[in-house]
C-alpha cells in the first residue's frame, strides 16, 4: 500500500506518477464515458486513474458539444418567444427586446466550467487519479503520458479502457476556419449573429445549432444529402413533421442535395452545390458556413499498432464485453460499434466497470438506447422505425395520438406533435415510441423502461397518469396501439 502522503501527492491533479505505480484499472479519456466508468470503478473499490488530453474533464460532450449547446438552444427559444410575438399571443406584452449575446455566451461557458470542475470534485470524492496529457498504448498493461504540463510519465495497470471518443470532420476540400467555415464547436462561440447561415447536413448537431442561429436572427438554411432531415434512425413521418415545423420557425431546407465546395471571398462565402443524384452546379452565398457531416472515432497516437488491437473498419473490435483482441484492454463510446450518444457511452463504461471489479456479465441492448433532437419542439425516439419494421418483416401495430387532443398541451398552447406507438401485431410487445413535443426528450424516459422490460402497449395503457400531463398522450398512444381506440380522440 502507498503510504498517506503518496497517496496525497498522487491525488493532485497534473503531477507526475512514479513510473513504478499499479492501478486495477486506467482509463484514457475523460468523456462521458470514461470519467463515469472512473467513478464507477472507485466506487467498487478498484484502484482507478484517468487520462484525460484536452485539460478538462468532459469530454465533447460536456465542452463543446451536448451541455453548451443546450445552454444556447434554451436562452435562445426565450428571446425567440419575445421577440417573434409569441408572448404577446398569450397576453404578455413586451416592446425594445435586444440580444445581448455576450451575456448568453458567458451564462453557457459559466455552465460548462461549473460542470467539468464538478467532475474533478466526483474525482477526488471516490479517490480517481487524474491525469492531464494524451495517453499512448506501449503495452498490454503500461501507457505512455505525453503530460500537458510538460515532460512524460508511464502508467502500470491491470487493465486498460479505451475513451476517447470523436472529433468534428469536414467534407474533403471544405477546410474549417471555426471563424467562418465552422464545425460545431466554432458555432457554440460565434462573437455575433450571422445574417445568412448555411448549414452542411441536416442531423442532430446541424438542426439544433441552426436553430440556435435561426432564432437569434440569422436566415438559415439547411444542405442535406439525403431526402430527409433528422439523421439516421429517425422515424420517416417524424422526420416529415418535423421538417414542417421547422419551415414554420424560417428555416430554408434543400434536401437531396450535395455540397461540392465552399470558398471565401471578401469575408462571404460561396456555397456550391448539385443535385444528390448529379446534376448542374448551383450557388448560394452565406456569411458563415457551419459544416456537420458528422464525427470521426478519435484514434490518433492512441498506440492500438503498439499492442496489435484488432479495427472494425474506422472503430476498434469488441466482444460482447466490451474486451478486445488483448485481454487487458478494453474499448467502450464513439470508438466502437453502435450509437455515437454519450449516454450510450456512460452506460458502456458503468458496465465495463462492474465486469471487472464483479465479474458480472454486462449488458446492453442498443435498440433500447434513446435519441433526442433538442430543438423546439423535441424530437425523440427509441426503439425501431416503421420503415425498419417493414424492412424486417415484422408485423406491427400502430398507435398515433397528437398532442392537439392533449389536455395540457391545449392549455398552455403547444400543441404540435404527436406520439406514435409501435406494437407487435401478434404479441403486443412494445417495438417503437416516436415523439414530436417540446418535451419529447423527458417523455421518452418511460418508453426506454417499458421497451427494456418487454413491455406491451396494453401494460403502458392501463398505467394511471396524472391529469393534466402531456405524459397522458403516450398513454393515448398506448391505448391506440393496444385496443384501436383512446379515449380522449
Amino acid at each position: 500500500m502507498f503510504s498517506r502522503q503518496s497517496r496525497q501527492v498522487f491525488a493532485l491533479v497534473g503531477r507526475r506518477f512514479s513510473s513504478s505505480s499499479s492501478y486495477d484499472l486506467c482509463i484514457i479519456g475523460g468523456g462521458p464515458g470514461g470519467y463515469v466508468a472512473a467513478i464507477k470503478a472507485a466506487q467498487m473499490g478498484l484502484k482507478t486513474v484517468c487520462v484525460e488530453r484536452r485539460g478538462t474533464l468532459g469530454g465533447t460532450c460536456l465542452n463543446v458539444g451536448c451541455i453548451p449547446s443546450k445552454s444556447l438552444l434554451h436562452n435562445s427559444h426565450f428571446y425567440h418567444m419575445a421577440h417573434d410575438d409569441d408572448l404577446a399571443s398569450r397576453g404578455i406584452n413586451v416592446s425594445g427586446v435586444s440580444l445581448d449575446l455576450d451575456k448568453m455566451m458567458s451564462i453557457k461557458d459559466k455552465s460548462v466550467a461549473t460542470l467539468t470542475k464538478g467532475i474533478e470534485m466526483l474525482f477526488k470524492a471516490n479517490k480517481v487519479d487524474y491525469v492531464k496529457g494524451h495517453g499512448t498504448l506501449t503495452g498490454p498493461n503500461s501507457i505512455k503520458v505525453d503530460l500537458l504540463d510538460g515532460g512524460d510519465q508511464s502508467i502500470e495497470a491491470k487493465n486498460i479502457m479505451l475513451a476517447t471518443g470523436s472529433e468534428v470532420m469536414s467534407i474533403p476540400g471544405i477546410e474549417l476556419d471555426e471563424e467562418v467555415i465552422v464545425s460545431s464547436t466554432g458555432a457554440l462561440k460565434l462573437s455575433k449573429v450571422p445574417e445568412r447561415l448555411t448549414v452542411i447536413g441536416g442531423g442532430v448537431i446541424g438542426l439544433e445549432l441552426g436553430s440556435v442561429w435561426s432564432r437569434l436572427g440569422s436566415k438559415v438554411k439547411v444542405v442535406e444529402f439525403m431526402d430527409s432531415i433528422g439523421g439516421l434512425g429517425i422515424d420517416a413521418e417524424v422526420a416529415k413533421q418535423f421538417q414542417i415545423l421547422l419551415k414554420k420557425q424560417g428555416m430554408e431546407f434543400q434536401l437531396k442535395t450535395k455540397v461540392t465546395g465552399v470558398t471565401k471571398t471578401g469575408g462571404v462565402c460561396k456555397v456550391s452545390t448539385e443535385a444528390a443524384a448529379g446534376g448542374d452546379e448551383q450557388s448560394h452565398e452565406a456569411d458563415v458556413v457551419l459544416v456537420c457531416v458528422g464525427r470521426r472515432q478519435f484514434l490518433d497516437n492512441l498506440g492500438l499498432e503498439n499492442v496489435g488491437v484488432e479495427m472494425d473498419g474506422r472503430k476498434i473490435k469488441v466482444d460482447h464485453h466490451w474486451r478486445t483482441n488483448v485481454p487487458s484492454i478494453f474499448a467502450i463510446g464513439d470508438i466502437v460499434h453502435g450509437p455515437m450518444l454519450a449516454h450510450k457511452a456512460e452506460d458502456e463504461g458503468c458496465l465495463v466497470s462492474e465486469y471487472l471489479a464483479t465479474g458480472k456479465e454486462p449488458h446492453l441492448d442498443y435498440n433500447t438506447v434513446p435519441s433526442v433532437v433538442y430543438t423546439f419542439p423535441e424530437v425523440a425516439w427509441v426503439g425501431k422505425t416503421e420503415e425498419q419494421l417493414k424492412q424486417e418483416g415484422v408485423e406491427y401495430k400502430k398507435g398515433k395520438f397528437v398532442f392537439a387532443a392533449n389536455s395540457r398541451a391545449k392549455a398552455v398552447t403547444e400543441q404540435a406533435g404527436f406520439v406514435k406507438v409501435l406494437a407487435d401485431k401478434k404479441t403486443d410487445k412494445m417495438l417503437g415510441v416516436h415523439i414530436i413535443n417540446n418535451l419529447a426528450g423527458e417523455l421518452i424516459g418511460e418508453a426506454c423502461v417499458a421497451i427494456e422490460y418487454g413491455a406491451a402497449s396494453e401494460d403502458l395503457a392501463r398505467v394511471c397518469k396524472a391529469h393534466p400531463t402531456l405524459s397522458e398522450a403516450v398513454k393515448g398512444a398506448a391505448q391506440l396501439a393496444a385496443f384501436g381506440k383512446a379515449i380522449n380522440c
